[in-house]
């Protein structure tokens, strides 16, 4: 949520950080919130006039009553303040409602050092990297692509669709050995090389968690929700779509000590996502599923460092794929393609041979305190007061777009798959998957 002070004092400015970022506008119904604002402020005005009067009043009911006079006339006056007061009181917290949901609606506002572009063609590249600076591999063969290489190891799309419908997928064997190794060994270097703490975290959460990160109220179709044992007079919970939510609420409605920053967490989880507005795109294969796998990272940190914590989240992420011998890039995001809680994003797309392109498989993002403000989440300063953290999340990597990638680039002629070095431990010294 932005800061209401900001819009208060600079409305304009707001607007404009706003409409660099992508179409249809307006984010934010200026209108009904001068509005509202006009309404708030003449009604504290007059509430401050009413409290001014009342205690003139009261002055004089106690200088009456000093004097042995009656106090009845004034008393009636003070009584029907009272009630004024009241009506004010209960109209201002309707207006404070109203501006609060009509905050919820309104993304972040973009760094100025984001680019500015209407859509992903305004990202920029800031660099890539390849096994020895060499590029992506090239075949001497035609590469198939992870379907087809999946499926003599495990990989079964028709019995997902069969048990669940489409965009999920079923795994046995040597292909699902491959993608628990492939989470153990993103945990560990995330953990014992990077300082996350490992966390393990509900996958059903409540609205106000969602509601917390920024899911909610925008983006609730492209959520999955339940209702406890089909009851439906309880409230709605949901699962959850990324561990984001869950690890970056583990702070909600707290007051932090500055010795506790940075607070790193990560997990693996599973994530659950409805593609809503996604019909026919990556139909085929892992690459966009209902239900996935990720290893997350959050980080919770003092404001002045939280642009030097998103550049080392970014790092954290490509030495996932370094580790692995994964060719990738890396995108600085344009305002256009940024996530709605985002003050600044960097994508990785990994090299998906078979396709002859990178594909996102980790977003860094820093979101400021727009999900602290959300979350009610702040930290003591050295001051002594209470000021929100900043919040930063990002994917360590993807587990299914990283099982994707390995079996593509580590393919052989005869469809087999060389296991990348660092997860043979994982996989029991397994050198070579055969189907």
């Amino acid at each position: 949520m932005l800061d209401i002070t900001l819009l208060r004092k600079d409305l304009p400015s707001v607007i404009a950080r706003l409409e660099k970022r992508k179409s249809p506008q307006p984010y934010l119904d200026v209108a009904r919130f001068q509005s509202l604002e006009s309404e708030r402020k003449a009604l504290q005005t007059r509430t401050e006039e009413l409290q001014a009067q009342r205690n003139s009043l009261s002055k004089q009911i106690g200088a009456l009553k000093g004097k042995g006079e009656d106090t009845s006339t004034v008393m009636t006056q003070v009584a029907g303040l009272a009630d004024e007061l009241k009506a004010s009181a209960d109209r201002l917290e309707v207006i404070q409602t109203e501006l609060a949901d009509l905050l919820m609606a309104v993304p972040n506002l973009p760094q100025d050092s984001v680019p500015v572009g209407a859509d992903e063609h305004g990202n920029v590249e800031v660099r890539r990297w390849s096994p020895n600076d060499a590029g992506p591999r090239a075949f001497d063969f035609t590469p198939k692509d992870h379907v087809d290489l999946g499926a003599p190891l495990g990989l079964d799309f028709d019995l997902g669709a069969k048990l669940s419908g489409s965009r999920f997928s079923f795994m046995r064997g040597p292909v699902a050995r491959l993608h628990r190794a492939l989470a153990q060994f993103m945990l560990d270097v995330q953990t014992q090389e990077h300082g996350y703490t490992e966390c393990y975290t509900p996958y059903i959460v409540n609205r106000d968690v969602l509601e917390g990160t920024g899911q909610l109220p925008k983006f609730k179709e492209d959520m999955f929700w339940v209702s406890r044992g089909g009851d439906e007079t309880q409230p709605e919970q949901y699962l959850i779509s990324t561990s984001e939510i869950s690890l970056t609420n583990s702070v909600r409605e707290q007051v932090l000590a500055a010795d506790q920053l940075p607070i790193k967490l990560t997990a693996h989880s599973p994530c659950f996502r409805s593609e809503a507005g996604s019909a026919g795109r990556d139909t085929r294969g892992l690459i966009r599923q209902h239900q996935f796998d990720k290893v997350e990272m959050v980080q919770i940190t003092q404001p002045e460092h939280s642009d030097a914590a998103l550049e080392a989240m970014v790092r954290h992420a490509e030495a996932v794929l370094q580790q692995l011998g994964l060719p990738y890039r890396v995108l600085l995001l344009c305002t256009g393609d940024m996530g709605f809680g985002s003050a600044k994003t960097y994508d990785l797309e990994v090299w998906v041979p078979a396709q002859n392109i990178y594909r996102e498989i980790s977003s860094c993002s820093n979101c400021e305190a727009f999900q602290a403000r959300r979350m009610q989440s702040r930290y003591k300063s050295a001051q002594g007061r209470n000021e929100f953290v900043h919040t930063l999340n990002g994917s360590g990597v993807a587990v299914g777009r990283a099982l994707v990638a390995v079996l593509e680039n580590y393919q052989n002629a005869d469809g087999s798959i060389t296991v990348p070095n660092v997860l043979r431990p994982y996989m029991g010294g397994v050198e070579v998957l055969k189907g």
